[in-house]
């Protein structure tokens, strides 16, 4: 997908589309609300067959009419005329002849009008005329007003020519040359055509669409509105006195040197300025001098290398589908668009389906782009993390490119995540170490890391390596002795209480320093020989950094390494929860997208997810089955985010814990009883038997209780059976305590 050219007007017709308020989940882009279902809207099929019915008794009608096969059909005539007009046989004055037209005409319309009401024909119009947009409107009726045009006045199956023909003086066609009457009888059918063909030209708004105004219903309001002052004009500039910067902006729109993303960033430059008026002068000497390149990414760049989804950065959404015409979605949610942004991914995102329903195509590669998009225009950051190989972009289309185990690789990973404090790197350590391990007392493995970290930091200031620290949880006595010696008793004398504890514990029954040694040791391997470096010249990345809109993408080696690929995941997603919570500014979203998280999720992150909203900031968890979490962490995992995908393929069991989350709803349902009808009498028991006899069914009468009751949104049964192909039930809240109920998204669309 292309992002808007201004140079074939495609960034101002993209800027002054309407974007309506709507609930979470609804593609906003030029999205006009539709109405819900009446309770007694006649089905689409059911209206036709009835309109089509009616039609046809109408011609079946006026053609016993027209053939004279309805008896005693001009008695009403005869009554209000003279009777003198109808004993001359086979010719009758010129007046009868008018008003027999005129009775014919007459009853033709009569005829018409029953029918069309017994027919809806109205409802017919509203629906598949009225109701559509332009032009197919306008074509929908001018095809429906030639075909009747042609059928009335120029095949003459009603009498209304004869009528019109009647009603002229008789000298325009007796008495007249041929050559006059054919040419008055053309001119005459050409006026009918047009009197047929008005009404339909006020039912396909044709005025309105030749004259190419729009069309003046209320609902059009914020459209016209939008066309006195569109985001094109920069109006938020110029209510603060900014004329010469919002003309330059305009002419760069209107040349076509900007796109989207340039327009964007820009705005959220501006919106910075409002916030801190000392950055007015840089950003107006900025815009005046380099124009639509001004405050641009660190990076330089101003677009991505492709787009494979469509993307709205006015309002920072991607579509990912669209609402399946299914009959489990409400009627005003089918065919619509259907889309994810910050204000929905800030309650965090879970996703669940097994290999191949299209988690990472159709929805985890979307939402990449999108905030990779966000963060070019200064609005996100983004750290992406999944297999090596995994088709989420290419790398110059991130800022940072992390390969642990790829001795290419330019960036290296920050053990410890950015922190200086030993007991705050000690607890993410645990928590990544053995939070997946349930036999494992976390606060006990904190203890033992944060004993051997501070001594350490504090006789080399800095943290251990990978095979330092590995030597320090075996309990190796020349490193502890070591450490000790480089202490100064007088000075540490808290730091040599935490090394003598540590060699008391080490190696002895329930020690967790064994389990995390073995944990650790899958990161000492030859692979990883020169990553995790913690000296002075080491400059590794790390999620503190994330004040900034970067775009980072951290490849796990899960092929040759997949425990160590694990242990990082869970490390990053501690090490994320982390940072959010301690950052300063929080103006940019910071969302962190895991396309595999199997085994990654612990107690501690379970906790520290529901927190995440409050710090904009957001997780993206992709899992091929629930079974890949601990079992005592499911429902708190479903229950910690706010923004559930069960996608085609899910077990039953999956389905019942996705089902129980989603609540129940009132429905009304419809409960038929039938009921044999005994008779009493001879005659009613020989029509029953009789009936009987040919349908081979006993006569009976129906009971019909309409009743309320609850019942689940989506069971468990039709999740894992009642979700096609390329199709997820996609459940939405956004931050601001929104709710959208779970509905099915074909992602094909």
């Amino acid at each position: 997908m292309e992002a808007p050219d201004s140079r074939s007007g495609g960034l101002l017709g993209w800027l002054r589309t309407p974007r309506a308020d709507a609930q979470p989940g609804l593609w906003r882009f030029g999205y006009r609300p539709r109405p819900e279902d009446a309770p007694d809207r006649v089905p689409d099929r059911a209206l036709l067959t009835g309109a089509g019915g009616a039609l046809a008794a109408a011609l079946l009608v006026w053609s016993l009419w027209a053939n004279d096969l309805v008896p005693h059909k001009n008695i009403l005539l005869e009554l209000v005329t003279p009777s003198d007009w109808w004993g001359l046989g086979a010719h009758p004055p010129q007046a009868a002849l008018t008003a027999r037209t005129l009775y014919d005409s007459l009853f033709a319309t009569l005829v018409l009008y029953y029918c069309g009401r017994i027919g809806n024909w109205k409802e017919v119009a509203q629906r598949y005329i009225v109701s559509r947009p332009q032009p197919s409107r306008a074509l929908r009726a001018a095809v429906i007003g030639a075909l009747i045009a042609w059928l009335v006045v120029w095949r003459e199956v009603l009498p209304y020519e004869g009528l019109a023909v009647n009603l002229l003086p008789s000298n325009w066609f007796y008495g007249a040359t041929t050559e006059d009457v054919v040419q008055r009888i053309r001119v005459l059918n050409t006026v009918l055509t047009l009197l047929v063909l008005w009404p339909f030209a006020v039912l396909g708004g044709w005025r309105s669409l030749l004259g190419g105004r729009r069309r003046t219903e209320p609902a059009d309001a914020p459209a016209r509105e939008s066309e006195t002052a569109t985001p094109a004009d920069w109006p938020e500039l110029r209510s603060h006195g900014q004329h010469a910067v919002a003309d330059r902006l305009a002419e760069e729109a209107g040349a076509g040197r900007m796109n989207d993303v340039d327009y964007a960033r820009i705005r959220r430059a501006w919106a910075s300025v409002t916030a801190d008026p000392a950055r007015l002068d840089a950003f107006t000497s900025s815009v005046l001098r380099e124009g639509a390149l001004a405050c641009a990414h660190p990076s330089g760049q101003r677009d991505l290398p492709g787009r494979a989804a469509v993307h709205d950065l006015l309002v920072s959404q991607v579509r990912v589908g669209r609402y399946a015409d299914d009959e489990r979605n409400p009627a005003a949610r089918r065919g619509v668009g259907a889309a994810v942004d910050p204000g929905t991914l800030g309650t965090s995102l879970l996703a669940v389906g097994p290999s191949g329903s299209g988690k990472t195509e159709r929805l985890v590669r979307p939402v990449t782009e999108s905030l990779a998009l966000q963060a070019l225009a200064g609005e996100a950051a983004l750290v992406v993390v999944s297999s090596a190989g995994t088709p989420l972009g290419a790398d110059h289309a991130y800022d940072v490119v992390v390969r642990p185990g790829d001795q290419e690789s330019v960036y290296d990973l920050d053990l410890y995540g950015g922190t200086d404090d030993p007991d705050e790197a000690a607890a993410q350590l645990a928590e990544a170490l053995v939070g997946d391990l349930g036999e494992v007392d976390l606060r006990r493995a904190g203890a033992v890391l944060a004993q051997l970290l501070g001594p350490f930091r504090a006789a080399r200031s800095r943290f251990p390596s990978v095979a330092e620290l590995r030597g320090l949880l075996d309990g190796a006595p020349a490193l502890l002795d070591g450490l000790r010696a480089e202490l100064d008793p007088g000075t540490y004398p808290a730091l040599h209480r935490e090394l003598d504890a540590r060699a008391r514990q080490a190696g002895i029954p329930g020690d967790p320093g064994i389990v995390l040694a073995d944990r650790i040791a899958c990161l000492d391997r030859p692979a990883f020989a020169g990553f995790f470096d913690t000296s002075p010249a080491a400059r590794p990345f790390t999620l503190r950094s994330l004040d900034h809109p970067l775009r980072v993408r951290v490849d796990l080696p899960d092929r040759a390494h997949p425990e160590a690929a694990r242990l990082l995941t869970r490390l990053l997603l501690v090490q994320f929860t982390a940072a959010m919570t301690a950052r300063r500014d929080r103006s940019l979203f910071a969302c962190l997208v895991v396309d595999d998280a199997t085994q990654a999720v612990t107690a501690g992150s379970v906790r520290a997810l529901r927190g995440l909203r409050q710090n904009n900031a957001g997780v993206v968890l992709n899992l091929r089955a629930l079974a890949d979490v601990p079992e005592p962490l499911r429902q708190p995992l479903l229950a910690s985010v706010g923004c559930h995908a069960a996608f085609s393929g899910v077990t039953t069991w999956e389905g019942a814990l996705f089902a129980q989350v989603w609540g129940t709803e009132w429905v009304e349902t419809t409960e038929v009883a039938k009921h044999t009808v005994f008779a009493d009498r001879p005659l009613t028991r020989m029509i029953h038997a009789v009936r009987k006899l040919g349908t081979g069914k006993a006569v009976t009468t129906d009971a019909v209780t309409v009743r309320k009751v609850e019942r689940e949104r989506w069971s468990a049964s039709e999740l894992a059976h009642g979700v096609p192909p390329g199709h997820a039930v996609l459940s939405l809240t956004s931050v601001r305590g929104e709710h959208a109920p779970p509905l099915l998204v074909d992602l094909r669309g």
